[in-house]
């Protein structure tokens, strides 16, 4: 007998989902990273430490700490069987990157102070999580438009 309520449906339509790809996956991840680069980036040219630092390593180090956490983020939630997900990757990669990155800022002598803290993670979320809700919008309105392809039903 066939599925009745949405959620068994629901199951059955995600077990015939074809896996992400390689290249799709690596994708997700430079997108990840770009934008953990630009909120490094963001926050040093915002205090006028220059974008670069005085040794041309200001943004490596301002943006390691992330990037590591964000690389630990992706390997804890298993984050290439479902890349674009905003609840299954997105949020744990990024509360991972928040919570690592702060620790190994804390490790290496960088500061942690309150507000950059909170500056931190809701920027994160905005980057880490929204990029993959606006990409899951995107993929389903385009499904909705193609099947409805403006014609009206009798």
């Amino acid at each position: 007998m066939a599925p009745t309520n949405s959620h068994a449906r629901g199951r059955a339509g995600a077990a015939h989902r074809r896996p992400a790809s390689v290249a799709f996956i690596w994708s997700a991840l430079a997108a990840d990273a770009v934008l953990v680069v630009a909120f490094a980036a963001i926050g040093r040219a915002t205090h006028d430490e220059g974008v670069l630092g005085p040794l041309g390593l200001g943004l490596a180090t301002t943006a390691w700490p992330f990037l590591a956490a964000l690389g630990l983020g992706w390997l804890l939630c298993l984050g290439w069987r479902a890349p674009l997900a905003p609840l299954r990757a997105g949020v744990p990669i990024w509360l991972v990157t928040v919570v690592g990155g702060m620790l190994l800022r804390a490790l290496s002598g960088q500061g942690t102070a309150v507000p950059f803290i909170v500056v931190a993670t809701l920027t994160l979320l905005a980057l880490l999580v929204g990029w993959r809700a606006i990409a899951v919008f995107v993929r389903r309105g385009g499904r909705n438009r193609a099947a409805t392809d403006g014609r009206v039903s009798s």
